[in-house]
């Protein structure tokens, strides 16, 4: 790692304003044992290459049960493997990354009472990042060092413009990132090489979102996002489905919404511009304000956007009303305790056993596919036995993750185009169905909302041709 190349890219991009999709900081201590070189120790791993995805958590051991070698190199010890968490904990997104964090850390407790991975205890390296460019890159550098903090891969790196920061280092660095954002740059070889994204894209989430929207409320449209990886290709997508779909954009508001800022202009843009609804990519104290100023000025349309636009918790506040009147909500997982698929279960059983008063929230399933991904990445690691970065990364290319009904199964090698995610999921927002100060506990708390389609695919998303981001940063 070279200090000059951080810091050219923190120059390059610390005036990014963009967002992805989000207190108390959270940070996991790690053994102090100054990780080096290559070196092979011995553990019970699978043998051969096959593919162990969907596998229980447990200990691994070959078919013969004979233990398997294993090349390590960074992160991984006779004892433990570390897995880097560089996260939004006191940032725009610190309410939506929290949860997932907790739920992640859910996870590893649970794999770890049952072996762990390769016999070594999963030790989460939870690092705030406040999601701010500049101390994201900080955390990188100590997450790729050789020191108590190094890891073996990244298994969260939250923030679009963040993640893009790092994702030439990822190659330099052979290490493998999953990204808490849904930027389409990911998928791209020339790009996104190491990072490893789950669902779909924001700009094929909003095809099949403003293919909905279209459908039920009309043909004109006003588009709002952030500036930037996340807001913009939000946007973009957006667009693309409105000229493909013969929509009007009445107004183009794609980055003209800025967090912090003055949004009155953006909130007369809408009241004035006619919209049968609003597509929106930014974050939900930001929609709050926008959505809020633009119904108490008498707009009726509708709203909907990309999924880390709305949360849940605007159901308690002043939003509520307009918005289980208003607002569609896209998004890309099941919801909490929504179905009874073996992942659903497995997430409530666990949160309801470690952390039974916390309070409920979709975002919990959110850090548990979390876990599951880096989890089977991991196995398949072992199996190959090579747990070195570099034979992480290379596992997570031969593997399709079974999600286990939480949200479609994941997988990232060939060509982007045979292994994207095109389905998304579309939920009516119900107050009857939200329960204010509800916990995982309850068996009947629920976070507001009634599945109206999904997962699926729109027509527009099943004939997408991915050849690169919709959105690139000058």
């Amino acid at each position: 790692m070279k200090a000059a190349k951080i810091w050219v890219l923190v120059l390059a991009l610390v005036l990014i304003a963009a967002a992805c999709g989000g207190d108390d900081d959270t940070e996991a201590g790690t053994t102090d044992d100054g990780d080096g070189g290559a070196e092979t120790t011995e553990a019970a791993g699978d043998e051969g290459g096959e593919d162990t995805s969907g596998d229980d958590a447990g200990g691994d051991e070959g078919a013969d049960g004979e233990a398997a070698e294993l090349a390590t190199d960074f992160g991984v010890t006779d004892d433990e493997i570390r897995i880097g968490y560089n996260a939004d904990l006191s940032g725009i997104f610190a309410t939506t990354v929290l949860p997932i964090i907790e739920a992640t850390e859910v996870y590893w407790e649970v794999v770890n009472e049952n072996g762990g991975i390769a016999g070594r205890e999963v030790v989460p390296v939870i690092l705030d990042n406040a999601y701010d460019v500049p101390k994201h890159l900080e955390n990188y550098e100590v997450f790729t060092g050789d020191g108590a903090e190094s890891v073996v891969m990244i298994g969260q790196s939250t923030g679009s413009p963040h993640t893009a920061a790092t994702a030439e280092l990822l190659v330099e660095d052979e290490i493998a990132a999953i990204p808490l954002t849904w930027y389409s740059g990911w998928p791209d070889p020339e790009f996104g090489q190491n990072v490893f994204e789950v669902q779909t894209t924001y700009c094929v989430e909003s095809h099949n979102g403003m293919t909905y929207m279209a459908e039920n409320f009309g043909d004109k449209v006003a588009i709002i996002s952030f500036p930037g990886e996340y807001g913009q290709d939000g946007a973009q997508g957006a667009k693309l489905a409105a000229e493909k779909l013969g929509l009007e954009v009445v107004y183009d508001g794609e980055g003209a919404v800025v967090p912090g800022s003055d949004q009155t202009p953006v909130i007369t843009e809408i009241v004035n511009s006619g919209a049968d609804f609003v597509w929106t990519t930014i974050n939900p104290t930001t929609l709050s304000e926008i959505m809020g100023g633009a119904v108490s000025q008498g707009f009726t349309g509708m709203w909907s956007g990309n999924s880390p636009s709305w949360g849940f918790q605007l159901l308690g506040t002043d939003l509520a009303e307009a918005a289980d009147q208003f607002y569609v909500y896209s998004t890309y997982t099941a919801l909490w305790n929504t179905d009874d698929t073996p992942g659903m279960t497995e997430v409530v059983e666990a949160m309801r056993e470690k952390r039974p008063d916390a309070p409920v929230s979709d975002l919990y399933l959110l850090g548990w596919i979390n876990g599951m991904i880096v989890q089977q990445v991991l196995e398949q690691a072992a199996a190959n036995g090579d747990m070195t970065r570099a034979g992480v990364t290379e596992a997570a290319r031969q593997i399709t993750v079974d999600l286990k009904g939480l949200a479609p199964n994941q997988s990232w090698g060939g060509d982007p185009n045979d292994f994207i995610v095109r389905e998304s999921y579309i939920y009516d927002i119900d107050l009857a169905n939200f329960t204010p100060n509800g916990t995982v506990s309850d068996e009947d708390a629920g976070t507001g909302y009634t599945l109206i389609q999904g997962p699926f695919a729109s027509p527009l998303a099943e004939e997408f041709v991915y050849d690169g981001p919709c959105f690139v940063a000058e």
